[in-house]
C-alpha cells in the first residue's frame, strides 16, 4: 500500500451502524468511490471482514453480486424502506 491509500478507520458509530444493517437485514443505498470512480447501489450488507489491517464490507446487490467495499472508501450510506 502507498501513503496516499493508507487504511484510515472509520467513525465507531458509523461501523456500529453497519453491524446493525448486517444484524437486521436492513437494505443500504452506499455510496463510494474506488478505483478513479464513484458508484452508488443499493446493496444488502452481509459482513464485515479485516484483511492486512483494511476492513471491508461485504455486500449484495439485487442481481446477487457481492461488493467488498473498503470502509474508508465509503461516502454515505442510508438504510431503505421497501414497501
Amino acid at each position: 500500500m502507498t501513503d496516499d491509500d493508507s487504511y484510515r478507520p472509520i467513525d465507531c458509530g458509523r461501523h456500529s451502524e453497519l453491524e446493525l444493517a448486517i444484524m437486521h437485514r436492513q437494505w443500504l443505498r452506499v455510496a463510494w468511490h474506488e478505483d478513479g470512480g464513484s458508484h452508488v447501489e443499493a446493496l444488502l450488507p452481509r459482513d464485515l471482514e479485516t484483511r492486512e489491517g483494511v476492513e471491508y464490507l461485504l455486500a449484495d446487490n439485487h442481481d446477487g453480486t457481492t461488493h467488498r467495499i473498503r470502509l474508508d472508501r465509503l461516502d454515505e450510506f442510508q438504510p431503505i424502506e421497501f414497501n
